[in-house]
């Protein structure tokens, strides 16, 4: 969690809102409605965050407004700790006993970055023995969340095992990709 990490209460608000939306710009007063924080500290904490290169600011008329750089070092190291704090794999980390005995969960690297080429691209994958009722319902609410199509896998050890050695395609094209790990070692899923 990065309250673990980061004393500042309204920097891991702040965060929250730019990781859970990591392609767009906020103005000011935006920011304030959604971390309900007041306007002195989220400006404060806006302008450590551009001083640190974390945040891009871009005037437009009379307005500012803020975005996440991507040309900030930890930018894609952000994202995977953003991942696994916000949205679905907060949620799959957090009800992971209510779950099964999950062995891998991943997501693909472009599901993070909001980026959606093919509409049957994978963005999850999760490997073990899952109770299917309860993943669906952390899918389909994190879907209403983000008001688009949540695409995920779900197989067993064994099967996953099975199309890996046979090199089936499909599994190929998923184990290739960008991805975060939200649970297993990755090293062991790849061999």
């Amino acid at each position: 969690m990065f309250s673990d990490l980061i004393t500042s209460k309204s920097r891991v608000k702040l965060l929250n809102v730019f990781l859970a939306n990591p392609t767009e710009m906020f103005h000011v007063r935006e920011l304030v409605r959604r971390t309900k924080d007041e306007i002195n500290a989220v400006r404060r904490e806006l302008a450590f965050l551009e001083g640190k290169g974390i945040l891009n600011k871009e005037p437009r008329a009379n307005r500012v407004y803020y975005s996440l750089s991507k040309n900030y070092p930890f930018y894609f190291d952000l994202l995977r700790i953003g991942s696994k704090n916000i949205g679905l794999g907060e949620q799959v980390l957090k009800n992971k006993v209510k779950l099964g005995k999950i062995k891998y969960a991943m997501f693909s690297g472009r599901f993070l970055r909001k980026i959606k080429d093919q509409p049957d691209e994978v963005d999850l994958l999760v490997v073990g023995t899952v109770v299917l009722p309860e993943l669906a319902l952390l899918v389909r609410e994190e879907e209403k969340r983000l008001a688009t199509e949540i695409n995920y896998t779900v197989m067993t050890e064994d099967e996953f095992d099975f199309r890996k050695k046979k090199r089936d395609p499909f599994i190929l094209s998923i184990l290739a990709g960008s991805r975060v790990m939200l649970i297993g070692d990755e090293e062991s899923m790849l061999s």
